[in-house]
């Protein structure tokens, strides 16, 4: 059955579209056929996949100016529907009633072609992480073992509450994990514990698995590799593949 995962968090540099990336090529190493969604104005997902918006972006097929099918890039990894600098302009410019609606609807004629969607967010509450919210099965929430990415995960579960009442009332929240996590800082193992209680609190979980820090994820997006081909025996990509496995125990 396909499953359509958003990647979330308002706050920016906590491994969101490392996170999109390593999940959607981790399930592609196992054989299933992923599709990128890159709704990042940064385009970072776009990039680290090696690709560029040569047919169009993911603003045109909001505003109904292409389809996805047309602006549909394949990569290494899987396809993939990019993102552009013209992405920051769609809260401005997506105003008519149904506007949450128009990446589930812009999905629909070609979801039934891949097993994973994956969906990268902007580091913003707004508009395109709404329609992403709108969009998906479930949601993973990354976030770095600091005070401010908890505060942000509570502010995204007010918006992701908002979703559910009003767009997508079966969006169910995966869990939220761990980034960049150094097991031997103790301040880290500290805010996991709060993390665990806002996990509860959200009804939901931490994911036992923490991804920890390792030089290997910004080398293969410097390479435009992904990091099970370029560094399969790092931390990270391991820790990414266990994630993956207590995801698919949790289906």
């Amino acid at each position: 059955m396909r499953k359509t995962i958003a990647i979330a968090n308002q706050k920016g540099g906590i491994g969101k579209s490392t996170t999109a990336a390593a999940i959607g090529q981790a399930l592609a190493s196992q054989g299933k056929k992923i599709l990128f969604v890159d709704m990042d104005a940064q385009a970072n997902l776009t990039y680290t996949l090696g690709a560029e918006p040569i047919n169009g972006s993911m603003i045109d097929v909001l505003m109904r100016k292409a389809s996805a099918a047309e602006i549909l890039t394949q990569t290494r990894s899987g396809d993939l529907l990019p993102a552009a600098l013209t992405l920051a302009g769609a809260d401005m410019n997506l105003t008519e009633t149904g506007k949450e609606y128009r990446l589930r609807e812009a999905l629909e004629p070609i979801a039934d072609q891949y097993d994973h969607i994956i969906i990268d967010t902007p580091p913003a509450l707004g508009m395109l992480t709404v329609n992403a919210l709108t969009a998906a099965d479930t949601v993973v929430i990354p976030a770095k073992a600091d005070i401010y990415s908890l505060q942000g995960v509570k502010q995204l579960y007010g918006t992701i509450c908002a979703v559910r009442r009003y767009c997508n009332k079966d969006l169910k929240i995966e869990g939220i994990l761990l980034t960049a996590y150094n097991p031997r800082a103790v301040l880290n193992r500290e805010i996991a514990d709060a993390f665990k209680l806002t996990a509860e609190s959200m009804e939901t979980k931490l994911f036992s698995t923490f991804i920890r820090e390792g030089i290997a994820v910004r080398e293969s997006q410097i390479q435009q590799i992904s990091l099970f081909e370029y560094a399969p025996k790092s931390n990270p990509a391991i820790d990414y593949l266990s994630l993956i496995d207590e995801m698919a125990k949790e289906e």
